[in-house]
């Protein structure tokens, strides 16, 4: 497991640390924050590999996929991640624009993390 880039909590986007730098997230938050970050990416919004994502506009937010299939498609989302040895996601709502619920990872080192999900 590895340090990552520290997002802010609301904006989802890079902050700095207190002398300036793009500050970095070790363990464990590091490990929750990337579980998050693959469940948030759109399908398509990777540069570099277009392919990883959650089809949100194309089918989600449009109701044309089953929860079942969105919760399947979350949990492999999350076991991408490294460190990620399981992983179940529950979703409390699914709207025209919302995803909210939880994913409760197991790590490799045995350790149960809960990540927030919208």
């Amino acid at each position: 497991m590895a340090d990552t880039l520290l997002l802010d909590r609301t904006a989802w986007d890079l902050c700095v640390d207190a002398s300036g730098n793009i500050a970095r997230a070790g363990e464990p938050y590091s490990l929750v924050q990337d579980v998050a970050s693959a469940c948030r990416v759109f399908i398509g919004e990777c540069w570099y590999d277009t392919t990883l994502g959650i089809p949100y506009f194309e089918q989600v937010f449009r109701g044309a996929q089953p929860v079942q299939i969105l919760k399947a498609r979350l949990e492999l989302a999350a076991l991408t991640v490294p460190g990620v040895a399981a992983a179940t996601v529950v979703l409390t709502a699914v709207g025209e624009r919302t995803v909210r619920g939880q994913v409760q990872v197991v790590t490799t080192g045995g350790q149960s993390v809960t990540v927030t999900l919208g």
